[in-house]
């Protein structure tokens, strides 16, 4: 797990842009090349570029190979896989509003972004997309087991070499635990 403890690391993963590259490098199935991303995005390899170095400083991008074609050192890249923890307690007090706004952007960005993709997928001809919204009542070690089962699960099929009866489906999770006083019925 990687751990965001500054600002500056929270500012650098919340930017919509870089989501977008990190979901195309996640999407691309094996190590690539920024000029690789960009093509596939329609950007400029050197907007891209940029982009890559500020998300390679915080670890979520990984420089594993170089090769020489033509002359020219090809950078192969690759995306973190697994997930990323925004720890406030290495907070100063003095930027915690900050902070606060950067982390809200963030998941407003992630949310926003699976969204768009939920919607756009269940407008095909032949939607297959699944919502679920239910309150389970965990322990803590409950609780790590089903992240633990889900990661689990997400990995054993993340295979790049899908067989020819099997569908691409995209998951977006989130679990948080409710405090008392939001519970339906508790005073506010």
């Amino acid at each position: 797990m990687i751990e965001l403890k500054t600002l500056e690391e929270i500012r650098i993963y919340s930017d919509p842009y870089r989501i977008q590259i990190l979901n195309a490098f996640n999407k691309f199935g094996r190590p690539a090349t920024v000029k690789e991303i960009a093509d596939t995005m329609g950007q400029v390899p050197a907007k891209v570029h940029y982009h890559v170095k500020k998300l390679e400083s915080i670890g979520l991008l990984t420089l594993v190979d170089t090769k020489l074609i033509n002359g020219i050192t090809a950078k192969y890249y690759k995306a973190y896989e697994g997930s990323v923890k925004i720890k406030k307690s290495e907070i100063d007090e003095t930027v915690h509003q900050v902070f606060h706004s950067e982390t809200t952007k963030l998941l407003s960005n992630l949310y926003d972004e699976n969204k768009k993709r939920f919607l756009q997928a269940n407008q095909q001809k032949e939607p297959d997309g699944r919502i679920t919204n239910t309150e389970l009542q965990l322990t803590r070690e409950e609780f790590d087991q089903l992240n633990q089962l889900i990661l689990d699960f997400c990995k054993a099929h993340e295979r790049k070499d899908r067989a020819p009866d099997q569908e691409i489906y995209e998951l977006f999770f989130t679990i948080t635990k409710i405090p008392h006083d939001m519970l339906p019925g508790q005073n506010k």
